[in-house]
């Protein structure tokens, strides 16, 4: 299943930070992996250097997990929810484009193992839900489209 938002691909089965534009996929091992959505990447535009907290280290919510600078910022990324990272992708560290070439593949940036995921997940959205949140932000930002 997938969402399309002003020509953003936004899949509709993740789970989605809309404020702060990282998307999460929940695994069947507890683990969450997130990353950068296509509109955070529109933004943004070209990914030059990605810095990640250290694999081991405990990241509150809302707290920054990474910092990603391209030609037009550098900004942060907030952790959706707290935990321990558990895994930086080396792909992204080595070729920063790869996090908008393929946002919701090989362009992951990093998996968390939740503390409470069914207490702190409920600030996220999914599903049709999402695509309206994106589409009023986007609106409201005055975002033509990627």
């Amino acid at each position: 299943m997938s969402g399309d938002v002003k020509g953003c691909e936004l899949p509709a089965q993740l789970f989605y930070h809309i404020e702060n534009n990282v998307w999460v996929r929940l695994g069947d091992d507890g683990l969450i992996t997130l990353g950068m959505t296509a509109y955070a990447c529109s933004l943004s535009g070209e990914v030059v250097s990605i810095t990640t907290k250290r694999t081991g280290k405990s990241v509150k919510q809302q707290k920054t997990c990474a910092t990603v600078e391209s030609g037009k910022w550098v900004g942060p990324i907030r952790a959706p929810v707290s935990g321990e990272i558990v895994a930086i992708n080396q792909l992204v560290v080595e070729q920063p484009a790869a996090i908008c070439d393929d946002p919701y593949g090989s362009g992951w940036l990093l998996r968390m193992r939740p503390d409470d995921w069914a207490g702190e997940s409920n600030v996220l959205q999914t599903g049709e839900n999402a695509l309206r949140a994106f589409a009023q932000k986007m609106e409201n930002e005055g975002f033509g489209g990627c």
